[in-house]
């Protein structure tokens, strides 16, 4: 698959920083530095934007460092970016964490991962087949 980067940043492209990586990182692309303190909700910059494939989707994801040692993550969980948006990725950063976060220029803050996208083709019917889980959710299994 190949996706165009349109860069608006001095940073070297998004790559995958193992050979065995899924994700590629994005940086912060701010002027000054930012201060998220705890449960501060932040909408950081990257300074790229991409053209992905029809039929294939970005997802940005928490980087797992940050979120294990600062309690950083992404507020919506998992950000997807869509193959027909143009615009700058942005990621909306959360800390969760006790103590304040510091968010400098160039700082790894989430990654990008591809994947395909499956179109689904909705049908209105007056019923659905049961299964043995029926309507169960929400923790039914329990813990253990």
């Amino acid at each position: 698959m190949f996706v165009k980067i349109l860069k608006n940043n001095d940073f070297d492209l998004p790559k995958y920083e193992t050979e065995g990586s899924s994700g590629m990182d994005l940086r912060a692309n701010v002027v000054e530095t930012i201060v998220l303190k705890p449960f501060e909700r932040y909408l950081v910059p990257t300074g790229i934007s991409i053209e992905i494939p029809r039929g294939f989707e970005a997802q940005i994801r928490a980087r797992s460092g940050l979120a294990i040692k600062h309690g950083i993550s992404l507020v919506n969980g998992i950000g997807t970016i869509d193959s027909d948006y143009r615009g700058e990725i942005k990621v909306i950063l959360i800390n969760l964490g006790g103590e304040e976060f510091e968010i400098k220029k160039g700082d790894r803050i989430a990654q990008m991962i591809f994947a395909k996208v499956e179109m689904a083709e909705v049908r209105e019917v007056k019923v659905i087949e049961s299964s043995d889980r029926g309507s169960g959710g929400f923790g039914h299994t329990g813990l253990n």
